[in-house]
């Protein structure tokens, strides 16, 4: 009684802190396209990550699906052009029938660019709010409560940590993004294929895709975890029966989500063309990645080809996360998953996940 009196305590924490962020105006940020600094609240012509998530409510709500990831007269691809998967769309479009029911001004097309108000913003940071709850935070609670071998307090206290990371509440609160949905859900993805329920953990992390590309980071580790369950439990038997559902899993997951897009082979590169803009090269302006900083001593950018440069890339991390995989194929197991995952992760730089993995591979 006493751990669920605690718990409910830390997320009432947890969301008391979230929306005290939200109190203060959203921050600037940095355009992809064109790579310069863009102001938030306030300033034209882009207003920051705010105005991108409300652009994309007007644009799911006001356009037939076959536009929406294509430049035209009412879709400026460079202004705020749709860039994350369906399922990130088919949650603007949701948010954009509850944004038209309370005030349709919010989301009318060409005339809403850049609307700011406080009633606006309420309701924007609201449904970052509702998301954490939703998916997000349920999933946290049960992944501490499922902590074996260590006492109540601690479970209490990684909960406390991973609720109050400062990047995730800053970045979704203090700036304005929707990171928590595609993390929860693959958050649910680990608790899923770590109790055995493969099927569920699957779905969840194909969602997670779904929702934004960047959880293709975390790919790799599902699918040699659930493939080497399927060696384990051999494949003239449980194992290829396992296979074949995990794959159907997968396949039916993506099918009904990028179905409205199958319709014709240009929609379907369309789509793949926003969400993995490889002609941009590996040197954005806005990422301090490992090409940026080797640069200070070797400028690969004015010596190698584009395409040169990527297939580099593409080598470098595939061959120095093989070793990794390859065990954790050969003997699967929720802790070696784990630190899998950690390895992985620090290609990508994501912290949050990183402190999750080390504090719940007891699971």
């Amino acid at each position: 009684m006493e751990k669920c009196y605690l718990m409910t305590a830390v997320v009432l924490l947890g969301l008391t802190v979230r929306w005290t962020v939200s109190l203060n105006s959203y921050s600037a940020n940095l355009c992809t396209s064109c790579r310069y600094l863009l102001p938030g609240a306030g300033k034209p012509p882009m207003f920051g990550d705010y105005e991108a998530q409300r652009h994309w409510q007007e644009i799911t709500i006001n356009l037939p699906i076959k536009q929406w990831y294509f430049n035209g007269s009412d879709n400026n691809l460079q202004y705020w052009g749709l860039d994350y998967p369906p399922l990130t769309a088919y949650h603007s479009l949701l948010c954009a029938y509850v944004a038209k029911f309370i005030n349709p001004d919010w989301i009318a097309l060409h005339t809403s660019r850049g609307y700011e108000s406080q009633a606006h913003k309420l309701f924007m940071r609201a449904t970052v709010l509702i998301a954490d709850l939703l998916i997000y935070i349920p999933a946290v609670v049960l992944y501490c409560c499922c902590l074996k071998e260590i006492s109540t307090k601690k479970k209490i206290a990684n909960a406390l940590c991973i609720l109050l990371y400062p990047g995730l509440i800053l970045i979704d609160y203090g700036h304005f993004q929707y990171n928590s949905v595609s993390l929860g859900f693959a958050l649910w993805g680990v608790l899923g294929v770590s109790y055995d329920w493969d099927l569920l953990g699957s779905l969840a992390f194909c969602l997670a895709i779904n929702y934004k590309q960047m959880e293709l980071y975390h790919s790799l580790p599902f699918f040699c975890f659930l493939l080497g369950k399927c060696f384990k439990k051999g494949l003239k038997g449980k194992g290829f029966v396992l296979l074949i559902k995990l794959a159907c899993t997968v396949v039916a997951s993506f099918i009904l989500c990028w179905l409205p897009f199958f319709t014709e082979r240009e929609q379907t590169l369309q789509v793949l063309r926003r969400l993995f803009p490889v002609d941009r090269g590996l040197f954005e302006d806005k990422v301090a990645n490992i090409w940026c900083t080797f640069s200070v001593f070797l400028k690969i950018r004015d010596i190698l080809p584009h395409h040169i440069q990527l297939m580099i890339s593409f080598c470098f991390t595939f061959l120095s996360l093989l070793p990794a995989c390859i065990k954790l194929t050969l003997h699967p197991s929720p802790r070696g998953f784990r630190f899998t995952l950690t390895s992985l992760l620090s290609f990508k730089g994501n912290s949050f996940y990183v402190y999750l993995v080390f504090t719940c591979v007891n699971i």
